[in-house]
């Protein structure tokens, strides 16, 4: 009896945790899958089977290759480069420094603050009126006369991802800090008397073995950008005509303001299989190359 108890004991600590992940993860997927094969009205009723008629109706809009390619060029850019900087970021605060503690206070506030305010301060800044950016170049007389810095859909798209790198940035720094302080000092000591320099360093001992927490920053970072709302939406709302809609700002458009239910579910199930498949094939890739080593 008392063997039996230790056996379940696990899974019934677990218990709470799965029935909250069943009723609020696993019974919404399953009922928007549903819904994707359904017909729905522009109020939301649920109709009867359609197959695939949302899915083709979502592929053949007008904006959806569009779209797609933001969404890309989008969590590519942001995840890429947010990567890249807070790997620099957290070499840097790894080292011993007076004020160390001051720096990584204020780098997390990009992070703690909400997106909707983040992406209101940087709409105030780039405006051309009155844009804080206008003028305090020139006050410095950098520039003659403002510039408007939203020339085009193109120029708005990068200051959308500029704006999604500079607020992705502290979680990639505090996640690789988190692995570059586990490691022991000793490893580096023994590098140094072997002659070892910083980027041999770096690619022998630092990056391979903050790399658990490098995955991990990694697919959440991959999920959280993909899932960005808040940033396109305060920014641009996709104007003009979408052109610089995500999957996500487009699907709650294409819902709430076209009425287009069905398609729009269709493409938040696509968005859904395509995470899964991308954190997938990352997450198979570093077990290989772990296992290879």
């Amino acid at each position: 009896m008392q063997r039996n108890r230790r056996k379940w004991a696990p899974y019934l600590w677990l218990l709470p945790s799965i029935i909250l992940i069943a009723v609020f993860v696993v019974y919404p997927i399953i009922i928007v899958f549903r819904m994707s094969f359904s017909e729905i009205s522009k109020s939301g009723v649920v109709g009867g089977f359609i197959g695939f008629k949302n899915y083709t109706d979502a592929v053949a809009l007008p904006a959806f290759k569009t779209v797609m390619k933001n969404t890309f060029f989008w969590v590519v850019s942001v995840v890429g480069l947010s990567t890249l900087l807070g790997i620099i970021i957290a070499l840097e605060l790894n080292e011993k420094f007076r004020g160390r503690k001051i720096v990584r206070a204020i780098l997390i506030f990009p992070w703690a603050t909400s997106l909707v305010i983040q992406a209101s301060v940087w709409n105030y800044i780039i405006k051309y009126e009155y844009g804080n950016l206008n003028n305090v170049l020139l006050n410095l007389g950098i520039i003659k006369q403002a510039i408007n810095w939203r020339s085009s859909y193109q120029v708005e798209f990068i200051w959308e991802c500029g704006v999604g790198i500079f607020v992705t940035i502290p979680f990639v720094t505090f996640c690789v800090l988190s692995g570059l302080q586990s490691i022991d000092e000793s490893l580096y000591e023994s590098a140094r008397v072997d002659g070892s320099g910083f980027f041999n360093s770096l690619f022998r001992i630092t990056l391979p073995l903050v790399k658990p927490s490098l995955t991990v920053s990694t697919v959440l970072n991959i999920i959280y950008v993909f899932n960005s709302f808040p940033i396109v939406y305060t920014m641009t709302k996709g104007a003009p005509a979408n052109k610089t809609d995500t999957m996500i700002t487009y699907l709650y458009m294409l819902s709430f303001y076209d009425r287009k239910k069905g398609p729009a579910t269709a493409l938040s199930v696509i968005g859904f299989v395509i995470l899964c498949i991308c954190a997938g094939i990352y997450m198979m890739t570093v077990m290989r190359k772990e296992e290879s080593l």
